[in-house]
């Protein structure tokens, strides 16, 4: 476990939500040259994908336990995103009324993010479900994370907190578009 005062104290707070203060990319440029050789290698876990090396295989299936990294904190996460998106796919599935298939064995554990899942299937809007579940994320991250600042599980927090407010970048993007699609629309109507 290594001490990474240094770069962890020159990072700008991040909030979910609010603008992107570095893309994720130019993060781990920054952090490869202050970590360790095998910290380093882990940054290539740091991924919003529970398991991307099967997803390109195999599918995003995430029947099996996903492979495990180096990091501890890492594979919490991984677990818990993985219980997230299977409990999200029992839930469509039986929204939709279908049965069977891997997602009917989508585990309990652990119990928040099987939760997460539930609620945010009952939400009207598919953006603001898209929301509450990045938060919950986030929170994820945090717990995981615990109370140290300054070792290599903060500096995988801040690449995964950043993925996350790059994703929700996404969103506002999306969501222009639609406006934009709405406007033009209107603008036809009229014309017409």
């Amino acid at each position: 476990m290594g001490s990474y005062y240094y770069l962890a104290a020159q990072l700008p707070y991040l909030v979910y939500g609010q603008g992107v203060p570095m893309s994720s990319s130019a993060f781990k440029d920054m952090a490869r040259d202050a970590l360790s050789a095998s910290d380093a290698a882990a940054l290539e876990y740091c991924t919003l994908d529970p398991d991307p090396a099967s997803t390109a295989t195999r599918g995003a299936s995430y029947a099996e336990s996903v492979s495990r990294t180096p990091s501890a904190f890492l594979n919490l996460f991984r677990e818990w995103e993985r219980t997230l998106r299977l409990n999200l796919a029992k839930n469509r599935a039986a929204k939709l009324k279908r049965e069977g298939g891997v997602t009917s064995d989508a585990p309990d554990y652990p119990a928040d993010a099987a939760t997460t899942a539930k609620i945010a299937l009952t939400m009207e809007s598919p953006l603001e479900a898209e929301i509450y579940l990045d938060k919950a994320r986030w929170s994820a991250i945090e717990s995981f994370q615990g109370i140290s600042t300054f070792n290599e599980n903060a500096i995988y927090a801040y690449l995964l907190k950043l993925l996350l407010m790059e994703r929700r970048t996404a969103f506002k993007t999306e969501e222009g578009f639609s406006e934009y699609k709405a406007l033009y629309e209107a603008i036809l109507g009229e014309v017409k």
